[in-house]
């Protein structure tokens, strides 16, 4: 493994946090930079227009800095074929299991995210939480 880290959706998210501790935590997550799927830009463009209530061009606006910060990665067939495994195996949720097969073939070996189960190890990668203590 290379040392990376990949950034969960939910990271990405609380850069609009209203509660400043999780914001800056956010921010500085993305500011140390990382690897992020086309999954991630995605479901962050959702949550800002649907959830969020920003425009087009502020979603364009934070996902503009993640892009500078991270690496993007597609989310081809063997993401997807290796997300099916995960979902099988380890049984994981669909969009989860997305989440953790991007993060294995970009080569990384952590996953920060808030959303999943902190200190699990899968095929080498571990899954921490930003926002926990001590993390």
């Amino acid at each position: 493994m290379s040392g990376r880290r990949f950034i969960d959706t939910n990271v990405i998210v609380h850069l609009l946090s209203s509660d400043p501790i999780k914001a800056d935590r956010a921010e500085a997550v993305v500011a140390g930079g990382g690897v992020v799927s086309v999954q991630v830009l995605n479901e962050f463009a959702s949550v800002g227009l649907r959830k969020a209530g920003l425009s087009v061009a502020e979603v364009r606006e934070v996902l503009a800095a993640v892009r500078a910060a991270c690496r993007v990665v597609a989310v081809g067939e063997a993401v997807h074929d290796r997300g099916l495994d995960l979902v099988e195996r380890r049984r994981f949720s669909f969009w989860d299991a997305m989440i953790v097969a991007a993060a294995l073939e970009a080569g990384c070996d952590e996953l920060v995210s808030e959303d999943m189960q902190y200190g699990r190890v899968i095929d080498g990668l571990t899954i921490r939480n930003p926002f926990r203590d001590g993390a």
